[in-house]
């Protein structure tokens, strides 16, 4: 299982290749699915997860309690992603052997809206 960040793939000046990484992944994915079998390939892709790592690109609690606030009017689930969602998502594709080569997006929405 390959899990990234980046479901939003945002091309914009400062960000250098980053999103054509991103971009390239799911393809990559179904490349080695094939490559590999009968060894399955799945790709997580997460938009913003509430996590210490997220925390750390804010100034502040304020900055922080800002963005959740941010991503609960503008995300179709109107909540912010935690933990245990990616989590749920990697123990699903792992016991469910009929998945392979597949991407998942797990961002509440925000691609959608991106």
């Amino acid at each position: 299982m390959l899990l990234t960040g980046g479901s939003q793939r945002l091309f914009e000046p400062g960000y250098g290749i980053t999103p054509a990484t991103f971009a390239v992944l799911p393809p990559f994915t179904a490349a080695l699915a094939l490559e590999l079998a009968p060894v399955r390939v799945n790709l997580i892709q997460a938009g913003y997860v509430d996590t210490a790592l997220a925390h750390e690109y804010f100034k502040d609690a304020e900055a922080i309690e800002a963005r959740r606030e941010e991503l609960r009017a503008s995300l179709p689930i109107r909540r912010v992603v935690g933990p245990a969602d990616v989590a749920a998502l990697a123990v699903h594709l792992m016991t469910n052997t009929a998945i392979t080569g597949a991407t998942y997006n797990i961002d509440g929405g925000q691609y959608l809206s991106a």
